[in-house]
């Protein structure tokens, strides 16, 4: 029989939707997905009828796990090309969301890590729910948060980006809204009523409005003087000592965090972060990152990382160097060198802001 497509593109009214179904592999991005949703977003923009577009995830575990790291992985060293290829479809992918000319409803519902990140934070409404786990868990791969990750991170308010991209821990609904990076809770229940309003031909302002609730106090947002403290200046080693110093409950969990991630990429993601923060835009982003892309396939980190995680399963990378003060942090930075851009065609159209008139 003829497996299901992976993604789904149909519509309900007013509204368009874009479907996310490999339930069984938590809608992780492969890129035939990434063309499928590229296509279904051509169909839908051109649709007059459409007011806005909605993405979601089959099943309620996950909207989207992240990229397929399988694939990038195997194919890093024996064809890199094919790997960068993946990473720039998807990073233009990301740039458009963020430049689409209608409401982007993205229902981060259940797990939403790493690519599922990228077609999510850049859209114009980004909806969580109590199921809701947030992350940006790159470091713990050997590898750095991407699909403009640093963009979105480093514009995180009270700088919470720098602590969720730096330690890759999962955060729920109030720390995900308090940080910048959702902009309402929905509780779970209450959708198949939020996406019948928008297929009325209802606002995104006034559904997401219509059913919103309080999604209570953010942990991270509590100690925003700490994390500002760690990493608001100064090197990652700084902001280990600070930690050390702290002595709370707080800054022993995010030290046994950061324990878990490469130290290389602790050093690489802290560069592009603040890099990101002096960035104009989303698209000056991904091509830094596009070019951290190609770095990482020529070093040893990223493959051993994701040896651990997600093919021999042991939990024990050995990462190389092993110790943050052996990083040498120059010679890496220095290895850092630009590609040519993703976006030199890119269409000078704004990006949707909410509230404007459709």
């Amino acid at each position: 029989m003829n497996e299901p497509a992976p993604v789904i593109t149909y519509t309900e009214g007013a509204l368009g939707r874009i479907h996310l179904n490999r339930p069984k592999a938590l809608n992780s991005l492969t890129l035939e997905m990434v063309h499928l949703i590229a296509s279904g977003l051509d169909a839908l923009e051109a649709d007059g009828a459409i007011r806005a577009i909605a993405l979601t995830g089959e099943g309620d575990r996950a909207l989207c796990a992240g990229g397929d790291i399988k694939m990038i992985w195997s194919l890093g060293r024996s064809d890199p090309a094919a790997a960068m290829a993946f990473w720039a479809a998807e990073y233009r992918l990301n740039a458009r969301i963020a430049r689409l000319r209608k409401p982007w409803v993205a229902l981060m519902d259940g797990i939403c890590m790493g690519g599922g990140v990228g077609l999510s934070v850049h859209g114009s409404h980004r909806v969580v729910t109590e199921r809701t786990r947030f992350a940006m868990p790159e470091t713990r791969i050997g590898y750095f948060p991407d699909v403009g990750g640093t963009f979105a991170l480093s514009r995180a308010r009270q700088n919470l980006g720098l602590w969720i991209g730096l330690t890759g821990a999962t955060i729920g609904a109030a720390d995900t809204i308090a940080a910048g990076l959702a902009d309402a809770m929905v509780p779970s229940e209450r959708l198949p009523a939020l996406l019948g309003h928008l297929a009325s031909g209802r606002s995104a302002d006034e559904a997401l409005a219509a059913h919103a609730a309080d999604p209570g106090p953010s942990e991270l947002a509590a100690h925003a003087g700490l994390i500002e403290a760690a990493f608001g200046a100064g090197r990652m080693a700084d902001g280990i000592a600070v930690l050390r110093e702290e002595r709370s409950d707080f800054a022993r969990a995010t030290l046994a965090h950061l324990e878990r991630g490469s130290p290389t990429s602790h050093v690489l993601t802290l560069h592009l972060l603040r890099a990101a923060k002096a960035s104009p835009d989303l698209e000056t982003c991904l091509d830094r990152e596009y070019a951290a892309d190609a770095l990482m396939l020529a070093g040893h980190d990223f493959y051993e990382g994701v040896r651990a995680a997600v093919i021999d399963k042991d939990g024990a990378p050995r990462w190389s160097p092993a110790r943050l003060e052996e990083v040498d942090e120059a010679a890496l930075l220095a290895a850092l060198h630009p590609l040519p851009s993703l976006f030199l065609e890119l269409e000078s159209a704004a990006p949707f802001e909410p509230g404007e008139a459709r």
